[in-house]
Order: C-alpha cells, then structure tokens, then sequence
C-alpha cells in the first residue's frame, strides 16, 4: 500500500488534538512538539484540513485548532480524503496510467478488493477510535491464515 507521510501525519495530528483539546483550542506547536512532526509541514497539512472543514483555527494567546465536529462524528477516511492522500494498492489501480497493456493485469482484481478493503475499514473508524487506541475492534474479519507449499525435492 502506497500511504505517503501527509495522510500519516494528518491522522496523528488530528487524534492530538481529540486527546487533548477539552474545551479549547490546540497550539500546532504543542501538536508538533508531542508528535514529533515538523511545524511547518503540519501548517501546510492544517491548511488542508481547514479548507475540508474539519478543523477551525482560532487566534490568540489562547489560540490554536479545535475540531469542527465531535471526534466521534470524523472518519479517518475523511481526513485521509482532505489531504488528498490515496489508498491505492499497486500503480495498476491508478486511473490514468492503468494495467500495464490494453487488458487488466491478472492481479487487478486482488489489488481492487483489497483498496476496497482498507477503504471500508478507514471508513468505519473515528477519530475518537484512534484517539481512544480502539481501531482493533473495528476490523470486521480476523487475521487470515495462509498456508504455504513446501516442495519436496
């Protein structure tokens, strides 16, 4: 799975600011400190939540980031989603470039169902769950077993 460093980030910092907002606003550099996340680059990230509506920023002494709605009420999907970060599974699940050829690779079908997969589950869990360390309960379907072939020679 292709997950760049902006959809990880944003994740961890938005499950911050559930954890430790209480009534008021979250300091991004109280964020970057605790996460270990670039200010800058979590500035250039906010500016994308801001505009999804997910978070709003408020000035001040006191001011910072506070979430726009109950951490219960955003998917991690959402966020995923406002900062333009894709699952996609293979460059074959890529719209312009496609299967390499004219035809469907043979593994297309895989990587298809398990982008949907992993699409479902972001959808399913909250930012309250990750916040809260819940995102194992989410998981529709326990760890699948694979059995491998030895060859005997």
């Amino acid at each position: 799975m292709e997950l760049n460093t902006k959809g990880r980030y944003a994740v961890t910092a938005m499950a911050d600011i559930a954890k430790f907002s209480g009534d008021g606003a979250v300091p991004l550099s109280a964020v970057a400190e605790r996460q270990q996340i670039s200010l800058a680059y979590l500035e250039q990230i906010f500016l994308l939540l801001r505009r999804a509506e997910l978070v709003v920023s408020e000035r001040g002494r006191s001011g910072g980031y506070r979430l726009k709605r109950p951490a219960e009420e955003i998917s991690v999907a959402e966020i995923m989603l406002a900062v333009e970060e894709r699952t996609r599974m293979t460059r074959c699940m890529d719209e312009g470039t496609g299967c390499l050829g004219e035809e469907r690779c043979l593994t297309h079908s895989l990587w298809a169902a398990l982008g949907a997969h992993i699409a479902g589950f972001l959808a399913q869990v909250t930012l309250r769950d990750v916040a809260d360390g819940a995102c194992v309960g989410k998981l529709s379907a326990g760890p699948v077993a694979v059995e491998h072939e030895r060859a005997v020679t």
